[in-house]
């Protein structure tokens, strides 16, 4: 089936929002398919993160719409996001540092755990039987990542590579539909930014998951990417494949800055 009659997993239509009288992100059209793996790339400043707020329920769009499967989702709280199908991690990490590996994992679970709060008081057949389902869970997705072995130590002693997979195992407990990474490879080394390009290929092939990825390490999202988006000062700026995109002279400039031809034309 061609893209143009599949339904986007995320579609966003003429998308913006003004803070005072700036524009910090105005006409912002794009259209994710299921499956597919998107970079969403800008020099610093350029409004990347202030998408990922609009497309969770953050912040509140000025203009224009949010579609998840076709189903607009404006003025849905954060929670009704996730809900919805949609996960994210931070550039900021956001873990709970105070609770081990695999509880920042379970908590994340709110989908397996049908039981009420008799059920919790009272240690039930079925709150246990639901503890078990969300353990089994969690320590399959810490596994994928790498961090089974780390299950019970505090999240905070965690190196920070792995502080950053454990956000995203958290962020796969809630079982999305779409996956939105916020610079993942940020403060990793060389050979933890190659082991998270190979973890982010299987999670998106083993989840049959839709993933869009902000990122500033150019390899990274260049060697992910099936498309990639471009935005420069709120407004998209360019789209196309890796390839195209870095022999465009627009993405070339934005990053590079225009450069002096010296024989004084305009």
């Amino acid at each position: 089936m061609s893209e143009t009659t599949k339904t986007p997993v995320l579609e966003t239509k003429h998308l913006g929002i003004s803070f005072g009288g700036l524009h910090a992100v105005q006409d912002f059209n794009l259209s994710i398919y299921p499956g597919e793996l998107v970079g969403l790339i800008g020099p610093n400043g350029a409004g990347k993160t202030t998408v990922f707020n609009l497309l969770t329920g953050v912040y509140v769009p000025t203009e224009g719409t949010v579609l998840l499967d076709g189903v607009p989702l404006n003025g849905k709280k954060v929670h009704q996001f996730v809900e919805a199908g949609i996960a994210r991690t931070f550039q900021n990490i956001r873990l709970f540092t105070d609770m081990t590996v695999i509880e920042n994992v379970k908590v994340a679970c709110t989908k397996d755990l049908h039981y009420n709060l008799l059920d919790a008081t009272f240690r039930t057949p079925k709150f246990w039987k639901a503890e078990r389902e969300a353990t089994e869970k969690a320590l399959e997705l810490l596994e994928i990542c790498g961090l089974r072995d780390k299950a019970d130590v505090a999240a905070a002693s965690l190196p920070y590579g792995q502080q950053r997979k454990l956000e995203i195992a958290r962020a796969l407990a809630t079982d999305p539909k779409l996956l939105l990474l916020d610079e993942p490879a940020a403060g990793m080394n060389p050979e933890e930014t190659l082991a998270l390009m190979d973890l982010i290929r299987e999670i998106r092939d083993r989840f049959d998951l839709t993933v869009l990825i902000i990122e500033h390490h150019m390899d990274l999202v260049m060697n992910v990417s099936d498309r990639i988006f471009v935005l420069n000062f709120g407004k998209p700026l360019a789209e196309g494949t890796p390839a195209e995109i870095q022999s465009n002279p627009e993405v070339i400039e934005a990053y590079l800055g225009k450069e002096d031809d010296g024989d004084g034309d305009a």
